[in-house]
């Protein structure tokens, strides 16, 4: 599929999440199989463009393209004006985010809390449709089904964003009253793809090579964009293309492939986060790559109390080590294997 001028190889995309989809994650997972990721949410308050927070969500050194850069707020002109921020700084495509849940995004009107004012929310688009046209530059729109159950208004947003030129939608297939809890649904991501001319991208639960091929045939959509699959799993996305291409499963990673995968991922995050955050932030991505694995909780409670970084990387490949004395592979994982309360808990998906 295409976003504008780029053609996509699959269709597989990462989801932005903050905290998670920095540029070591997005280049990880890139390399592993996923056509396209979308950066954490950027915020657009002009006062907070340039702080160390917002350059280290805006750092797309040696990231291969295309760039795409979420952008989060509630002002049309603010919007805008971060709109053409990250242009300038490299962004090749900008995602306008309406789909985050959390309490203190939300509780500004920020991400899925723009879905209760309609009004404003398109506003938002056409302002930053019109501040990314001169520059050819795509704008695409990440949102949920709708504010809960009984307002569900993906459909009418979808075509008033098509209408205003947007050129690609994903719909998180829960409202933003679930949150991360029960089952994503599919109806409503179906009724938009049916109705727009633009590309769809389906959104949550997707944990799977049988769920992503089960979701694809539910909606019709155009793509798959995956979250919380993905962490301490970033092959997910070469198993997923292998299957839906040959509806065969690839062998689980090994043991030693996955210990370099986590290696230099750490020494890529230290190197973006410098000593003193890198080791902390990393914390929860170690929990991820273990999380199955014999011994895994132990480990990370040992890890956890780690402060260096040298240190760090040691016991984490000690513990792979130890790991690939007694497997040679990474045990297979699946929906069904992994903890649904856990999962939701370690949801930051937007």
């Amino acid at each position: 599929m295409h976003i504008g001028p780029f053609a996509l190889a699959n269709p597989l995309l990462v989801a932005p999440m903050a905290g998670v989809t920095d540029r070591p994650f997005r280049q990880l997972c890139k390399r592993l199989g996923a056509a396209y990721a979308v950066s954490e949410m950027v915020t657009s308050r002009p006062d907070l463009l340039k702080t160390l927070k917002t350059s280290r969500r805006a750092n797309h050194d040696g990231e291969p393209g295309p760039i795409a850069v979420q952008i989060a707020g509630t002002d049309a002109a603010m919007m805008a004006h971060a709109a053409r921020y990250n242009i300038d700084r490299g962004a090749q495509i900008i995602d306008i985010n309406m789909g985050c849940p959390a309490k203190k995004v939300c509780n500004k009107w920020a991400g899925s809390a723009l879905m209760q004012d309609e009004a404003l929310a398109l506003e938002i688009v056409q302002a930053v449709v019109n501040a990314c046209e001169p520059h050819k530059v795509p704008v695409t729109l990440k949102m949920r089904t709708g504010w809960c159950q009984s307002h569900k208004n993906a459909l009418s947003i979808a075509r008033a964003a098509e209408a205003a030129g947007v050129q690609m939608i994903s719909v998180h297939g829960r409202t933003r009253e679930q949150g991360y809890k029960g089952a994503a649904e599919y109806d409503t991501i179906a009724e938009v793809k049916a109705a727009l001319r633009i590309p769809v991208v389906a959104n949550g639960d997707i944990d799977t090579p049988e769920k992503a091929r089960e979701v694809l045939r539910l909606t019709g959509a155009d793509a798959l964009m995956i979250g919380r699959a993905a962490q301490g799993r970033p092959w997910i996305f070469r198993e997923i293309a292998h299957f839906l291409a040959t509806g065969t499963h690839l062998a689980p990673p090994l043991v030693s492939e996955v210990k370099r995968l986590l290696v230099e991922h750490l020494h890529d995050h230290y190197q973006l986060y410098g000593d003193f955050i890198g080791v902390r932030s990393a914390r929860k991505h170690i929990g991820w790559y273990v999380r199955s694995l014999p011994g895994g909780e132990q480990f990370r409670s040992e890890m956890n109390a780690l402060e260096d970084c040298e240190a760090q990387v040691a016991a984490v490949e000690r513990y792979m080590d130890q790991i690939n004395q007694n497997m040679d592979r990474i045990p297979v994982y699946g929906g069904d294997k992994v903890d649904k309360e856990e999962q939701d808990m370690r949801e930051i998906a937007v």
